[in-house]
């Protein structure tokens, strides 16, 4: 496009005169103009913002100029991140451009496009595929057509197959009516299997897909991201047709699951969305996702790549992606090649949320609040995003004078909680916060909220749940939580579960103690949740009757005792020659995360992977690893159900 974006030349920009009375400016406002564009065209795009803002407020510049204007400084905000604002720019001067001249198609062009590209990096495919659209007919050359056309087709993919299938057909077109070079032909055969791939036409999917890795020099060492995502097409179709061979072979000269040193773990924060939802997402729906994860382990750059369910299912499992998160610690240890352009494979979730003792106190904790006029936060996103949020509102609200101390108990509490907050900063918060609320002598189960997060805290990793026990002990005679019943019992049910299967003895003590606690509201759900462990430690030992005893003392009927008990330990997992052997050939590493439901008696029932890495290599091998687990008993009086909608993560290793 000869970088026509940033040539002022032709631009009728028509300036009122300024009065006889005024002092006429040093510079002319083509000049600013062209000050401007060239701080763009050089980078500096914070310096061109600048000079767009004070164009804008020069006196007397025309309605068309402004418009302009508006489009250009739409550019730079796009350049800076800011996409929200850009959009508005974008729209904004497009509305005020004045209809029939030809010589402002360029400005429409780019602003129509960068509308589109603001609004795929969204996952808003409908609105970047209009845009897309609009922005063809003022595209002059092959290049930037090939462009629009592209992004048309990714976006119509996922939002209006059928004519995406079309577009393929005007892409192919202009291919071959003009000669561009191998990689941007590469580029754009991978597309098109895309769109093929999602309309199932997957043996055409596979030859789009082939071409475009023979385009880049063929299954060779030589690797970079665009080899990485046309073999990976490849590999899905051809897996698709149950060539599972040349799958693996392909996806093996992706590098996917073979990282010359470290591993890929799975992020501390990835959870698949819902079944049903807008989408009508089904068990049966799966999604090949793409992402890329940042230094500081946020998620960017997703899409959707497949998706057996229809499009709107792409787009929503692309859209929980968006919410997953990785420590710092665990991308510092994972080479830059590997953390672009992943691929996961995911399905729906059909498990139900599940309150916990820690949910109860975070819920105390949030309503004393309340009352004290301090709202809760309102942050959207992962917790990589979110936290450094949270840090700089907790900079701004120290330095706040006169401010209520207690604003910052929320901010101390979503650093603490935050799961990609470094332990270190986590306890420090968690400490603060304490002392907070002991100033303000705020209840027991409140402040409890955030001293059970130091429980071990002082003890070496060592000590294990020893540590953790012994200081939750001690917190029974604290005066801060010794005169709360609910504190009490909270602090009893957290010993419970982590003795566990450690010590009977203590656990049960501990149970016994919730469940005989007279000051206690026979309805609360700590009293509950005690009685259904109670029930289900007593069945193990083969004492039934006391078992159904403590069971009715609950209250609870089958159906709903899942959702307060405590979740079965695990006794032993399944067949350890469960590697699959393709993936052990190719020299595959990877994990799965497998959702399933717990019987009365321990046994696994249906099995699903919600989410593999890489694609479709182990998600077999890790549903039958957790099918032959092996989980504690628990007591249900007619059979039911244990726990409905657990999770597991199963490792493939390669061996050493």
């Amino acid at each position: 496009m000869n970088r026509l974006w940033w040539c002022a030349t032709g631009l009728a920009l028509v300036v009122v005169a300024p009065a006889a009375a005024q002092t006429r400016p040093a510079t002319t406002v083509q000049q600013d103009f062209d000050t401007a564009t060239k701080l763009d065209s050089d980078g500096n795009y914070a310096g061109a913002l600048a000079a767009w803002q004070a164009l804008e407020q020069r006196p007397g510049v025309s309605r068309r100029t402004l418009a302009l204007i508006r489009l250009r400084k739409s550019r730079t905000l796009f350049q800076l991140a800011r996409p929200e604002e850009a959009a508005v720019e974008a729209r904004g001067g497009l509305a005020a451009l004045p209809s029939g001249d030809a010589t402002l198609d360029e400005d429409r062009y780019l602003s129509w496009f960068t509308i589109g590209q603001i609004a795929e990096s969204q996952l808003d495919y409908a609105t970047a595929a209009d845009a897309y659209r609009k922005s063809l007919p003022l595209a002059a050359e092959p290049a930037v057509k090939l462009s629009s056309l592209r992004g048309l087709i990714t976006t119509e993919t996922f939002t209006d197959g059928p004519a995406a299938i079309a577009d393929v057909a005007r892409l192919d077109a202009l291919i071959a009516a003009n000669n561009f070079d191998n990689k941007t032909v590469a580029i754009v055969r991978s597309t098109e299997s895309r769109a093929l791939l999602n309309s199932g036409d997957y043996r055409a999917a596979r030859a789009k897909a082939g071409e475009a890795v023979k385009l880049l020099g063929g299954l060779t060492e030589k690797t970079d991201l665009y080899d990485v995502a046309a073999r990976s097409d490849y590999s899905i179709a051809a897996l698709l047709l149950g060539d599972s061979d040349g799958a693996r072979q392909y996806m093996a000269m992706t590098g996917a699951g073979r990282l010359p040193k470290g591993d890929f773990d799975p992020g501390v924060q990835m959870q698949p969305p819902p079944c049903g939802g807008e989408a009508g997402l089904k068990p049966g729906d799966a999604a090949v996702v793409q992402f890329s994860i940042r230094d500081d382990g946020r998620v960017i750059d997703v899409s959707p790549i497949y998706a057996a369910g229809g499009g709107s299912a792409g787009l929503e499992f692309a859209r929980a992606v968006r919410d997953w998160s990785w420590t710092a610690a665990q991308t510092k240890g994972l080479p830059g090649f590997f953390r672009y352009r992943v691929r996961v494979e995911m399905r729906c979730s059909t498990a139900f949320p599940t309150p916990s003792i820690f949910t109860h106190l975070s819920g105390r904790l949030s309503a004393w609040l309340g009352d004290h006029d301090i709202d809760r936060l309102d942050l959207e996103g992962s917790d990589a995003a979110i936290l450094p949020q949270l840090r700089s509102r907790l900079a701004a609200a120290d330095g706040a004078k006169g401010a209520n101390p207690l604003v910052l108990v929320p901010l101390l509490h979503g650093i603490a909680t935050n799961r990609v907050t470094p332990t270190d900063e986590a306890v420090a918060a968690a400490r603060r916060g304490l002392a907070l609320l002991d100033t303000a002598d705020a209840p027991p189960l409140a402040r409890l909220e955030f001293a059970r997060m130091l429980w071990g805290d002082e003890y070496d990793s060592r000590n294990g749940w020893h540590g953790y026990v012994d200081q939750a002990t001690r917190a029974l005679d604290d005066p801060r939580f010794a005169t709360s019943a609910e504190a009490r019992a909270a602090i009893r049910l957290a010993i419970a579960d982590a003795t566990g299967r450690h010590d009977k003895v203590v656990t049960r003590a501990a149970l016994q103690a919730v469940a005989d606690e007279l000051t206690l509201d026979r309805t609360s759900p700590l009293r509950t949740a005690a009685l259904m462990r109670l029930a289900s430690l007593e069945a193990r030992t083969g004492d039934v009757a006391a078992a159904r005893a403590s069971f009715d003392l609950s209250g609870l009927d089958e159906k709903q005792c899942a959702l307060i008990d405590s979740p079965p330990h695990l006794l032993h997992a399944g067949g350890g020659d469960a590697f699959p052997t393709e993936a052990m050939r190719w020299g595959f590493e990877g994990w799965t995360q497998i959702q399933f439901d717990i019987a009365a008696d321990g046994k696994v029932l249906a099995p699903r992977a919600v989410i593999a890495y890489p694609p479709f290599v182990f998600t077999k091998a890790g549903t039958g690893v957790i099918g032959g687990a092996r989980y504690e008993a628990t007591y249900r009086p007619n059979g039911g159900l244990a726990c409905g909608g657990s999770s597991n993560r199963v490792r493939f290793i390669m061996p050493q």
